[in-house]
């Protein structure tokens, strides 16, 4: 038998670090080869590290949480299909493919052969991060998914802080450890206030005759080319205003105090998962009509809930636009996208009174509150293009003129 060394493997794109999220393996399991050993993260997706070689692991190079160099020891496994006289090279990590940040319920791949005694529940990586932030116990649980896999509707059925009897009383605390995603959100969070002098315009829109054109086109054309979503037709008006203010369409270099303005338009689309906030990006979304663009939109949003995200789904961005749908309250003060100078922030449609022409009528009526970087952005020019974009979506007609 020989010891061989594994160690984190060269992802590209300049990554000198990754976070190790969670292990798949422990010392003395047995380990097939092209197993998942376990999975880290880089500041834009989980990936997951497979074994080279057969064998029992001895030791574990980190801990959950760890950030390893690229280049270090990230485990040590007893080869066992090596001669015993053989030397003992370090085996070479397989370049993993990268999946995205771990995501909700997710049609999963057939599991890959794993040897007893290293059997362990089946779940998805983001499964197992909220087991383990609830305190659930993968091994208790009968998984309802295919293969016995475990989905996190079994961790809602089972999940603590159910509904208490009336009057019961508790003292009780929980510490979780911010690790992977949610760990890198509360990073770029801070990166982002600490780094941008925010303000926000928050703007009333009438979009009355926006929901029933949308309304309409669903009805007509539905059926034959997809139902178009009201966030489809706010984000064609979100590009086609940029051509008239292509000072928001940019990324700020503090360091260099260069500001890039893109001719493209890279879309982030802000998405919330069960793992936390994504931004998939629709790239060339000024070339997209509002049927393709509501296409790709539903698109990213299910590969990033589902964890199948490319890494190139959610990196280069160059204006984002956000919303909490139903949620979406009567204002927000969106956190800008670092390193980008504008966020669009989408409140809730609601039915409410409003003087129109000397007469109160019930109008569709929302708000847009943005949030721009005040280094580089003026306060009219902010202004000035959301209310463009405002009389895109008062007057839909126009997202439909090239």
């Amino acid at each position: 038998m020989t010891l061989r060394t594994i160690r984190i493997p060269d992802l590209g794109e300049g990554i000198a670090e990754v976070e190790l999220v969670e292990w798949r393996v422990k010392p003395g399991d047995l380990v097939a080869e092209d197993q998942v050993l376990c999975d880290v993260m880089t500041d834009k997706a989980t990936v997951e590290i497979p074994s080279s070689v057969v064998g029992r692991v001895v030791e574990l190079g980190g801990e959950t949480g760890q950030m390893l160099a690229v280049g270090s020891v990230l485990i040590r496994i007893e080869d066992e299909a090596a001669p015993a006289a053989a030397p003992g090279p370090e085996a070479p990590a397989s370049r993993p493919s990268p999946t995205p940040a771990p995501a909700p319920v997710a049609p999963a791949p057939p599991p890959r052969a794993s040897p007893p005694p290293s059997a362990r529940p089946l779940a998805a990586p983001a499964v197992r991060l909220r087991a383990r932030a609830l305190g659930i116990d993968l091994a208790r649980l009968q998984g309802s998914g295919p293969d016995g896999r475990i989905l996190h509707a079994d961790l809602d059925a089972v999940r603590p802080g159910g509904v208490r009897s009336h009057g019961a009383a508790t003292d009780g605390t929980r510490e979780v450890k911010l690790a992977g995603l949610r760990r890198r959100i509360a990073q770029k969070m801070q990166e982002s206030k600490r780094h941008i002098p925010h303000f926000t315009y928050v703007e009333e829109v009438d979009v009355t005759e926006m929901v029933a054109l949308r309304d309409e086109l669903n009805r007509q054309y539905g059926a034959a080319r997809g139902q178009l979503s009201p966030l489809a037709l706010i984000a064609r008006a979100v590009v086609r205003a940029v051509a008239a203010f292509p000072q928001v369409n940019a990324r700020f270099d503090d360091e260099a105090g260069v500001l890039t303005l893109h001719e493209a338009v890279h879309l982030g689309v802000a998405t919330q998962t069960d793992a936390g906030l994504m931004v998939p990006v629709l790239r060339q979304a000024q070339t997209l009509d509002v049927w393709a663009c509501s296409a790709e939109i539903a698109r990213l949003a299910a590969e990033a809930r589902a964890g199948r995200a490319a890494r190139e789904e959610l990196s280069g961005s160059t204006i984002t636009l956000t919303s909490l749908g139903k949620l979406g309250g009567i204002a927000s003060t969106p956190v800008i996208n670092h390193p980008e100078v504008a966020i669009v922030g989408v409140n809730r449609i609601v039915a409410r009174p409003v003087v129109l022409d000397g007469a109160v009528q019930v109008r569709q009526m929302m708000n847009l509150s943005s949030s721009f970087d005040h280094r580089v952005i003026d306060g009219a020019v902010a202004a000035a293009y959301i209310q463009h974009v405002r009389q895109l979506l008062e007057h839909p007609a126009t997202l439909f003129i090239d």
